[in-house]
């Protein structure tokens, strides 16, 4: 994933409506502890997963020996109350393993699932064979990014009816998903930028966020799901020394990704079940 962590914006150079320092480093830091939190959670299914496969084979050797002596009457002493207590005992936390597994594996393909089917829903809506528009999700984020050629003209911030028709499909996916956020990202290329009202490249990303986000909230869309960024020439996808490569750093990314508490506490309760289980 191109990472979801974000530059903090100076504040003298965003607009109103554009997000302050202090909400990107949230939304950073929350992005980067879920993310651990989940990377330690697959560690610890792993690890779990392990211990079945181990206890499973002791059982089974176990079993194997009960049922070697039980075809002999001679040795049938030998299967002693306290062997028969071990099994049981055995067999009792294979089953305990199995439902802590279980459900940490529902907090993860919960979250995987719930992108995957956001993910399908943007395909459908905005085409996936359009070179100008790119949907993928990183690490549980998806992103849409779309060439500013679709967007605007060259050195304006003013959305094209074309654009319009695009943003359409993109509040409609936004729109049946209550429970999701979405951050307009205003990227340009390092060619200077310094035409009235805005005065620098900086200003002009964050004014291209903000002027799409206009128009989904003219589509429905909440303002307060609404986050405005701009990036300025600061994230480019290639290096700026052609006329190709400056389109391609010309873009508007859109990040939709749930809201992180949502996953976070549900991955965070499994973890505490399993670490207060010994495990």
């Amino acid at each position: 994933m191109k990472k979801l962590l974000l530059l903090s914006l100076s504040t003298t150079l965003l607009l109103s409506s554009c997000i302050s320092k202090k909400q990107f480093t949230d939304l950073e830091a929350k992005q980067k502890e879920t993310q651990d939190l989940l990377n330690t959670a697959t560690v610890k299914l792993n690890s779990c997963i392990t211990d079945k496969a181990t206890a499973i084979a002791r059982a089974t050797a176990l079993e194997e020996q009960i049922a070697d002596l039980r075809k002999s009457n001679d040795n049938l002493q030998v299967l002693s109350a306290k062997g028969a207590s071990n099994i049981e005992k055995t067999l009792e936390s294979i089953k305990e393993k199995d439902l802590k597994i279980t459900r940490l594996q529902d907090a993860i393909t919960k979250k995987d699932s719930v992108t995957l089917a956001l993910v399908t829903s943007f395909k459908r809506e905005v085409g996936i064979n359009d070179p100008d528009i790119e949907v993928n999700v990183e690490k549980g984020v998806v992103f849409i990014s779309i060439a500013d050629k679709l967007l605007f003209k060259s050195g304006s911030y003013n959305v094209t009816s074309k654009a319009k028709d695009v943003l359409a499909k993109v509040a409609k996916v936004v729109n049946s998903k209550p429970d999701f956020e979405c951050m307009v990202e205003g990227h340009t290329d390092s060619v200077p930028y310094n035409k009235a009202p805005l005065i620098d490249n900086w200003d002009l990303s964050v004014k291209r966020s903000t002027s799409i986000i206009r128009v989904l909230e003219t589509l429905d869309v909440n303002p307060g799901r609404l986050i405005a960024a701009g990036r300025s020439s600061y994230v480019p996808l290639v290096d700026n020394d052609t006329a190709e490569n400056r389109s391609k750093n010309r873009r508007t990314r859109i990040v939709v990704l749930p809201k992180i508490d949502q996953f976070y506490d549900m991955i965070e309760k499994e973890m505490k079940n399993l670490e207060a289980g010994g495990n």
